[in-house]
């Protein structure tokens, strides 16, 4: 099956610092992550496309990203950063349209989770940023807390004109106490049931192993989360995601390729090819003339995405 990664990062700490890394409970991550990197990890899973995804809150890392993905044929697009609540939300995606790679941009990423205020989604500026950004034919990332996905369907419901893409099926609270307890993991659903009425989110298959016990999880840990956003959405509405490096404090690539595959395994041949690569590139308009493969060199560029507020 052709795969396209809809979601990973690369950083190199030096031009993108990520402090929330802690050198010992994440000491996996304790490193660099480059084009390189990337390259060894990708090997024999037959993943044509990616696309890299912001870490940090600030255009430099975006431009970063774009110049990367111009040089390297397996990253098909970047979801990079702006200020959404800032007026010059559309001067601001000119500016990065308009630099090495600025072809590559299919979205942009609201870090919600790392807001406190309940009615953040409701702010009448970051709206109309986002309108802004679907208006230049862009996404629109959300990476949030379980419990900010109400938020999410108020937003998909008022903004209908905007594409989201949900990261991480919302953070569902798979080790909080865990799926077998009920937990919050019920809230989650009920809030993920109601997104997915709206026709234009969509959704990512990613970052789960981080979201249950990084040492002790297994596939069925993870099943139900998996089963209820298929219910929810639909194969056609579901996109691969890997969430490396950060997945790395859980699992290897290979093995949560393996892990999902699994997973997907009672969907027809048709539907897992949606989930795989088929709404990614829909979703995304990623092209499909860019060849595979990643050259060597490394990236001058950051990204990571973990169960922490400030990245993911």
């Amino acid at each position: 099956m052709e795969r396209i990664d809809a979601h990973h990062h690369l950083w190199v700490r030096t031009r993108t610092p990520q402090p929330w890394i802690d050198p010992v409970s994440m000491r996996a991550i304790d490193a660099d992550f480059t084009t390189d990197d990337l390259a060894r990890a990708l090997a024999g899973l037959n993943v044509t496309g990616t696309v890299v995804v912001q870490s940090v809150p600030t255009e430099a890392e975006t431009v970063d990203l774009l110049a990367v993905a111009d040089r390297t044929p397996v990253i098909r697009g970047v979801v990079g950063w702006v200020e959404l609540a800032d007026p010059g939300v559309a001067d601001a995606l000119a500016r990065l349209r308009s630099g090495p790679g600025g072809g590559h941009l299919v979205g942009v990423r609201s870090m919600v989770q790392a807001e406190h205020d309940p009615g953040y989604l409701d702010g009448a500026d970051l709206r109309r940023g986002m309108r802004a950004v679907a208006e230049q034919g862009l996404t629109v990332d959300l990476v949030t807390r379980h419990e900010q996905l109400p938020g999410v369907a108020r937003l998909a419901r008022d903004l209908p004109e905007v594409p989201f893409v949900l990261d991480h099926l919302g953070k569902p609270p798979l080790a909080d106490p865990g799926p077998a307890d009920g937990g919050d993991l019920v809230g989650w659903a009920e809030a993920i049931r109601e997104i997915g009425t709206h026709p234009n989110v969509t959704a990512k298959l990613s970052g789960l192993v981080t979201e249950a016990s990084w040492t002790n999880w297994s596939s069925q840990d993870l099943r139900p989360a998996v089963d209820h956003a298929l219910d929810a959405f639909g194969p056609g509405r579901l996109m691969f995601g890997s969430d490396w490096p950060v997945s790395l404090l859980a699992t290897r690539y290979a093995e949560w390729v393996d892990t999902l595959t699994g997973l997907l395994g009672g969907l027809t041949s048709t539907e897992q090819a949606a989930v795989w690569h088929g709404t990614a590139r829909r979703v995304y308009g990623l092209s499909t003339e860019r060849a595979a493969g990643v050259p060597g060199g490394p990236a001058p560029t950051a990204h990571a995405e973990p169960n922490t507020e400030e990245q993911e």
